[in-house]
């Protein structure tokens, strides 16, 4: 258990961090070198230990401003829920809060975890061939990983450029919440981390 709440708490700096820089090429820099860390070094990476000792860092593309996006998050949306059935926590029940609209890419769901900690989530699969097939995470507030905005306002920050695997693409012991139907844009997305080899 400390050893997961230690990683709790490597993400939520590393995240501080990326939040605290300015340049955001600079601080998708600092958040790559960040998690490829996590995961080569800490009892709580989803990597086995062959993996480990395997390791030479995630592949992710080049940062890309265009993928960038502070955007409103429009709350007048149809409520709906959403289980994701895991192997280790049970069924973990979303609701739908609100929807993002990013331009030229579409729209996605913005959910409320309602177990344990609480927290925003907003899952994307694309069309990308080599991007994971259940989809990657952009906001994962209850894990820490959150790139900021104005909550007063109801504004996030949602850069695909930070979109990471969940642990369920490197190892089959981990179950995962993937991306429902309203987080799924038809096009692909060049940026964030692509599919482990």
């Amino acid at each position: 258990m400390l050893d997961l709440l230690d990683w709790r708490r490597r993400v939520a700096s590393l995240y501080a961090g990326v939040r605290a820089n300015p340049d955001a090429a600079a601080a998708h820099a600092l958040w790559r070198e960040g998690r490829d860390r996590l995961l080569a070094g800490h009892p709580q990476s989803p990597l086995d230990p062959q993996a480990r000792a395997a390791f030479r860092g995630l592949p992710v593309a080049p940062y890309e401003p265009g993928l960038r996006f502070d955007v409103e998050v429009d709350p007048g949306v149809e409520p709906l829920t959403w289980t994701a059935r895991t192997a280790t926590d049970g069924d973990v029940l979303f609701r739908r809060v609100g929807v993002v609209h990013l331009p030229g890419l579409g729209s996605l769901d913005v959910w409320w975890l309602e177990s344990y900690g609480g927290g925003l989530f907003v899952p994307v699969r694309d069309a990308a061939p080599d991007t994971y097939g259940g989809g990657r995470y952009v906001l994962d507030t209850v894990k820490g990983a959150d790139l900021g905005g104005d909550a007063g306002r109801r504004r996030l920050v949602l850069d695909l450029n930070f979109a990471y695997n969940p642990s369920c693409a490197y190892s089959p012991a981990w179950t995962c919440p993937l991306a429902p139907g309203g987080n799924v844009l038809d096009v692909a997305l060049s940026g964030g981390e692509r599919t482990p080899s």
